[in-house]
């Protein structure tokens, strides 16, 4: 399995909102570097940093960078619609991307699985024409087993999960359980580690991010559960960075993080 760095690696830097963004925001070739700074070789580019919004001279750059430095792309994207998969399949064509991750939800739309499902349908011979591989994304509301039923509705080689280690908290499933049902179909992984304390008046949990190896994940428990399949052949580093009060602050711990966990996840990866 190859290790490699995302968007949401740093998504501090690469800033959140009108409100959250560093004095000079990361953006995709800086991230080339900062990929090829740690010694990797792959990059996903998320949704914090859309491909469609580039340009087209600036998306050739990113690719003949990417090629220079010797990176593979993969490619990533939210609110799953006919007309979105439809622009990100011939974006991950141009940037030679075999795989794009897919978040299903976007900004007030959550379209229903027969939805889903049916988009998926159309436009498998596309997905299979093109080489692309889609990974659709364990995120919040729905259920690994509805993401499962998903996928084996479809049958296709070209269709699999994007397997997050932690977003699936926000729909009141565990690690163990999410990675017994969505294995099977996992085509990437988002490794992401976490924590969870008892806030100090008892009253409930806080679930934030760590560096990987210094949280909760099992990381050489999840690769064996994972690998047995031989599906997923690409690993990326995602980050809940906790922030801090300043954002310079914040995105220097963002990258210590990042050379913290790579540091602990190298032994078990490609790169």
């Amino acid at each position: 399995m190859k290790l490699g760095l995302s968007s949401y690696t740093f998504g501090w830097a690469v800033g959140l909102s009108a409100d959250d963004y560093p004095l000079i925001p990361l953006d995709a070739l800086k991230l080339l570097d900062m990929t090829h700074r740690h010694g990797l070789h792959l990059v996903q580019v998320g949704d914090n940093l859309p491909l469609h919004r580039m340009g087209e001279e600036r998306l050739h750059l990113f690719k003949e960078k990417a090629k220079e430095l010797g990176i593979k792309i993969e490619a990533g994207a939210r609110k799953f619609s006919e007309e979105n998969l439809d622009l990100y399949i011939k974006l991950s064509t141009k940037l030679d991307a075999e795989i794009l991750r897919f978040v299903v939800d976007g900004e007030n739309y959550e379209p229903d699985l027969d939805r889903v499902t049916g988009i998926i349908k159309d436009f498998v011979p596309v997905l299979e024409k093109a080489g692309v591989t889609l990974g659709l994304e364990n995120h919040d509301r729905i259920k690994a087993r509805d993401f499962a039923a998903v996928v084996e509705s479809i049958g296709s080689d070209r269709v699999g999960i994007c397997l997050d280690s932690v977003n699936s908290m926000g729909a009141g499933e565990g690690l163990e359980q999410i990675v017994d049902t969505l294995a099977p179909f996992t085509v990437n992984l988002h490794i992401k580690d976490f924590g969870i304390q008892r806030l100090p008046h008892l009253m409930g949990f806080r679930i934030d991010g760590r560096p990987a190896g210094k949280g909760m994940l099992n990381l050489p428990w999840l690769l064996e559960k994972i690998s047995v399949h031989s599906k997923c052949r690409t690993a990326i580093l995602e980050q809940w960075v906790v922030p801090e009060g300043e954002m310079k602050a914040t995105v220097d711990k963002e990258k210590k993080w990042a050379e913290e966990s790579l540091q602990y996840l190298k032994p078990f990866f490609e790169f």
